[in-house]
């Protein structure tokens, strides 16, 4: 924590894009602790080359279900790969009965305005980077067009000056008909009728990561008496847009999960409903989030919303819901990310992406460039951190700083614009490669003043998608040869972004070993550790970042002055986000019986809105542990905030009472590891 503590007492002082895929990390080995911490085309062209990652990608949702003939969306992935900068090359191959994956690379002005292309079958159509822009237009997919993929594109400006405009039909996205299309990452806006029109029985459609903005309608779904569209609505943000947010008539099953619906105070654009269910629609919303929205949510009296889990803030008029629908987990697989976190969320993960091999889905991932680091100088350079330094800003694809064998007394600093890089250990265990420095909070500058908590971070990563792995990180500050020192916290390893993945590594300290922090207070932050061990004995698990521990070890570590005394973990978390969880993992060490906690809450800062959450599930406990395992903290009541147990094993494990809570098994059900990742996958690159 930022501020010095005494007598072990804090002072209280996160596109891309969330990957919505079912969690399937592979099951690591069991960890044994002992002295040796085990070893856990041409423009216009038919290209000839095969064609890139992102042309294997597949839709999820219910574009992803086999029926009516059609196994899934995957486009034109089985055909040649062509790159198109006029409306004459986009319509020749669009509309070709051969499957195509066409690649935009500049913007196409449509001529007549309104044009929209009439694409056929087993298509994908994508933006390069984020230069793909169709404008004055959009595209038409008729009866029976199936298979057929829209993505990293912008589709806008066919407006013709009236704002509920009758007389020009000219949408981004119609189709009449068609079956089994996934529209991902578009950039959809200011067109003259609607953003995306799924109309007469269109159905297995998945719409995904898309910003829907500047226009009266939003997206209409229906236009039949029959009750046939399946779709499927997730991750989209839906801003200054006033009606069909969606509208959806006639839905068999409509599932709307994740979606973040704005009206911003102070423009001219008012929304009139937000999801709206009309007809017979059966509509599942999952996990939303309103902002501002009039009347969020309604539905006609012959249809169905079954709601759960979103965040309404200044809305107001009608919230409806009522009737049966279906259970989507019986069509196909997903995981929801928390509402509250999406503002932050879609703000940064929706639209084209400058590489659209990191967005969902993506099957092989960029080559990654690798960086070598030797003491000896027989790498690229002698330093990790200069490693870093080359690595070039805002650097699209991973990059890999491979560190030989060797102790690096050194700080590490990786940037915010650094995203994707990868430091990894190269010798034969964690333990050959270590990362190592001794700043504690109260050591002073060399421009003056202390470094504080954070500051006194060995390794610090703000850059999202990073990932270490086989090393050691270490903060070896000796307590005991500066008791003189006001400050004593000595952080191994500072984590302030989303989609950490710390993989077979060893972080080590004592006191405040790993802060899990997350970009600012209202960024999302999510830390991965798996197959690790972390060791320290106060607070040495702490922060405010959603963080996972998982299918490691925990040491209990003593103080320096010989006593056992300790806690495991202080968490910070915002209310409505989730903590600390610890999971299917083992917690001991050299120290006495009953002498640790497993946790206190800590409220940065005297924040009493914060509400701090560790759950320790499936996990074996020494006798180390207490038998009343939490406390309280800078009076502040651990039994106010959110700290939990669910089958745990061991001597240090016991049986439910007022001073040791247990999950329930429905409980227990939503704090899994897949819960707190929130559709995120972690996976060794």
């Amino acid at each position: 924590m930022s501020e010095p503590r005494s007598k072990a007492r804090h002072r209280r002082s996160r596109t891309a894009l969330a990957v919505t895929v079912p969690l399937a990390l592979t099951a690591a080995g069991t960890l044994a602790y002992g002295t040796d911490l085990g070893v856990l085309g041409g423009t216009g062209r038919e290209a000839s080359a095969a064609a890139p990652a992102w042309a294997a990608d597949t839709a999820d949702g219910f574009a992803s279900v086999n029926s009516l003939g059609q196994n899934g969306t995957y486009g034109g992935r089985d055909g040649k790969t062509v790159t198109v900068k006029t409306q004459a090359e986009l319509e020749k191959y669009a509309t070709a009965a051969e499957p195509y994956v066409i690649v935009v690379a500049g913007t196409i002005a449509m001529n007549p305005v309104g044009k929209e292309i009439k694409v056929q079958s087993d298509k994908t159509i994508v933006g390069r980077g984020t230069s793909g822009h169709i404008v004055g237009g959009g595209f038409f997919l008729g009866s029976g067009v199936h298979n057929v993929i829209i993505r990293n594109l912008t589709i806008r400006d066919a407006y013709q000056g009236v704002w509920n405009d009758k007389d020009h039909d000219f949408d981004a996205i119609q189709m009449d008909g068609a079956h089994h299309v996934w529209i991902d990452h578009n950039d959809l806006r200011h067109m003259a009728d609607g953003l995306i029109d799924v109309r007469k029985d269109s159905t297995n459609v998945t719409v995904s990561w898309n910003k829907l903005s500047d226009n009266n309608k939003t997206f209409g779904i229906g236009w039949t008496e029959n009750v046939k569209t399946d779709i499927t609505i997730h991750h989209n943000w839906i801003r200054e847009t006033e009606q069909r947010n969606p509208s959806t008539d006639n839905a068999a099953h409509a599932h709307l999960y994740n979606n973040f619906l704005e009206d911003a105070a102070g423009t001219d654009i008012k929304s009139s409903y937000g999801n709206y269910s009309r007809g017979a629609t059966k509509m599942v919303l999952e996990n939303s989030y309103f902002q501002g929205i009039k009347n969020p949510v309604i539905k006609d009296s012959g249809a169905a919303i079954v709601q759960r889990g979103s965040v309404f803030s200044g809305t107001s008029g009608r919230n409806e819901s009522g009737g049966s629908a279906f259970d989507p987990k019986v069509y196909y697989p997903y995981s929801l990310d928390q509402a509250a976190d999406l503002p932050s969320i879609l703000r940064s993960g929706v639209g084209p992406r400058s590489s659209i091999g990191t967005t969902a889905s993506s099957t092989k991932a960029a080559a990654a460039t690798t960086l070598t680091v030797a003491q000896d100088g027989s790498g690229q350079y002698r330093t990790v951190q200069a490693a870093v330094n080359a690595v070039p800003a805002n650097n699209p694809a991973r990059v890999v700083i491979a560190v030989k064998p060797g102790t690096y007394r050194e700080l590490v600093k990786v940037p915010s614009n650094k995203p994707h890089v990868t430091i990894q250990g190269t010798g034969g265990s964690r333990k050959d490669t270590t990362i190592v420095y001794n700043n504690a909070a109260g050591t002073p500058k060399p421009g003056g003043g202390t470094y504080g908590t954070g500051g006194s971070a060995t390794v610090a990563v703000e850059a999202d998608d990073f990932q270490a792995r086989n090393l050691t990180i270490s903060n070896d500050f000796d307590e005991k040869a500066n008791q003189s020192l006001s400050g004593h916290q000595a952080v191994a390893l500072r984590t302030a972004a989303d989609k950490v993945f710390l993989d077979g590594i060893i972080v080590s300290g004592d006191q405040d070993t790993l802060l899990v922090d997350t970009a600012a207070k209202d960024r999302l932050g999510r830390v991965y550790v798996g197959n690790s061990y972390v060791i320290g004995n106060v607070d040495f698990i702490f922060g405010r970042a959603t963080a996972v521990v998982d299918k490691s070890v925990i040491t209990l570590k003593k103080r320096w002055d010989g006593t056992s005394a300790g806690y495991v973990t202080a968490p910070s978390t915002a209310a409505n986000r989730k903590g600390i969880l610890i999971a299917n993992t083992t917690v001991n060490g050299d120290v006495s019986n009953g002498s640790f906690y497993l946790g206190r809450p800590w409220h940065a800062g005297g924040d009493a809105s914060l509400d701090p959450q560790t759950t320790v599930r499936n996990t074996s406990l020494s006798a180390a542990v207490k038998s009343t395992p939490w406390t309280d903290m800078s009076g502040f009541s651990w039994k106010d905030d959110r700290f939990a147990e669910y089958k745990n094993s061991g001597a240090g494990a016991g049986s439910a009472n007022s001073n040791r809570p247990h999950l329930s098994d429905a409980q227990a059900a939503d704090q899994e590891v897949a819960d707190w990742l929130a559709g995120w996958t972690p996976s060794a690159s």
